[in-house]
């Protein structure tokens, strides 16, 4: 297939690379740079997230993506209790920290822990847990003759400290009020 794997690289394998196709009517070369990288685990450029917000009852995923090669190893404390991956808990492979069914307990300091065999790094964040949204009054169906006007409902419960927005779409595209304004009226009930 024209194809060069290398396993196990070193510092040495970095180069030039040259790979030559060739057939009875000729010769074509092409050229590829192999860089090879090591560096300790690094938040610098995507540090944790400092506020992470999480439904009561819900699923949280609290990401933990540093800068590091080799790929490190990953470890999470909440304070200063180690996490091991149980029944609601589990470690990603990517490092990212998952949390089902959150309850006020969950509440804390989280720290990921990144360790190469070039040098080790964390970074932390807070977990917060908000009201989960929930529709109180969803849309009925509606019959409608031609040409007569519709109104749907749709309210909803939320955590007061958070922002609410209403999207509604129409067989699976989202309708957009400003372009439609002729046809769709967006009424809120505060």
């Amino acid at each position: 297939k024209g194809e060069l794997r290398m396993q196990g690289l070193t510092f040495d394998d970095a180069g030039m690379y040259q790979c030559i196709a060739e057939n009875v009517h000729g010769i074509i070369y092409a050229n590829a740079e192999l860089k090879i990288v090591a560096s300790p685990p690094t938040f610098e450029f995507n540090p944790m997230k400092k506020k992470i917000l999480a439904a009561k009852g819900g699923r949280v995923i609290i990401e933990c993506k540093p800068k590091a090669a080799p790929k490190p190893k990953f470890s999470w404390s909440k304070g200063t209790e180690l996490l091991v991956n149980g029944s609601r808990i589990r470690i990603w492979d990517d490092g990212s920290l998952e949390i089902i069914n959150v309850t006020k307990l969950d509440e804390g300091r989280y720290t990921c822990f990144a360790e190469n065999n070039r040098g080790k790094a964390n970074s932390t964040g807070v977990l917060e847990m908000t009201e989960a949204t929930r529709i109180t009054l969803a849309p009925l169906n509606v019959d409608v003759t031609v040409g007569e006007n519709a109104t749907m409902q749709c309210i909803a419960s939320h955590d007061p400290t958070l922002d609410l927005t209403f999207i509604w779409s129409l067989n699976g595209f989202v309708i957009d009020f400003e372009k439609e304004h002729e046809h769709y009226e967006r009424n809120v009930m505060v």
